[in-house]
């Protein structure tokens, strides 16, 4: 059993590291922050203010290559997986914790990966810095199910989420939703069913007990690696919101 004091140094440690990662992207050219919610304004280099609604294939990736957005990407690995796949799309993941971000960042850097960025913001505000069409495609990749009832509007899929997505997907931009959880799972399948113009274009609950429908479902993230060795099968939803 660790002592008290063992304890302590463990986790001034933790807040010490986060501190250094949260230091680090700000030197990140791939890495723009959302620092305060409440006054949304986008970050980049060196934490000086930007402005790229409406202008990401411009003014970030120098394109106008299709723009695909993993949601609480965590460490990015898929966003680097689907990057690495297709060097004529731009990727961005995107997620709200800063260390998390700052791996799968890095890992673009040395790899000299030019489709990859990522954005730290809280998802609910996604419209806020993506111009009306702006997005090609969507991916969910296991995020948080928030099983907790006084939660449920905190799912990804919820309606208040899905409407986000319609404000920055262009006319027919697909979404799909990969995850072990299989409340998640029914309760998208049902907000999807009550959604004015959701259209389900393919459903699994199982995606590995038969061939895979598309190259990108066989990335498999940390976590997902985690879910197979306990037994646990993968559900899949691609859909789109009219």
């Amino acid at each position: 059993m660790p002592s008290n004091l063992v304890i302590v140094h463990e986790v001034i440690m933790s807040k010490r590291n986060k501190l250094q990662k949260f230091t680090e992207l700000l030197t990140f050219p791939n890495v723009y922050e959302n620092f305060n919610p409440e006054t949304p304004q986008l970050h980049g280099l060196n934490g000086d203010r930007v402005e790229l609604w409406g202008k990401w294939g411009e003014q970030h990736f120098g394109n106008n290559h299709p723009l695909t957005l993993e949601l609480a990407c965590g460490r990015g690995e898929y966003t680097l997986g689907m990057a690495r796949n297709n060097p004529n799309r731009n990727f961005i993941g995107v997620d709200v914790k800063g260390a998390r971000i700052w791996r799968g960042a890095g890992i673009a850097l040395q790899e000299a990966l030019p489709n990859v960025a990522f954005l730290r913001t809280r998802i609910e505000q996604i419209s806020l810095f993506f111009e009306t069409g702006e997005v090609s495609e969507i991916w969910i990749t296991f995020p948080d199910p928030f099983l907790h009832r006084s939660k449920i509007n905190r799912r990804l899929t919820a309606p208040n989420f899905l409407a986000e997505y319609q404000k920055v997907l262009r006319p027919g931009g697909l979404i799909h939703l990969k995850t072990d959880d299989p409340s998640l799972y029914e309760f998208t399948l049902g907000a999807l069913a009550q959604y004015p113009a959701a259209e389900i274009l393919y459903q699994d609950d199982d995606i590995y007990s038969k061939p895979l429908p598309m190259p990108e479902l066989e990335l498999k993230t940390y976590y997902e690696r985690m879910h197979l060795d306990e037994g646990k099968t993968i559900k899949y939803v691609r859909f789109r919101l009219g």
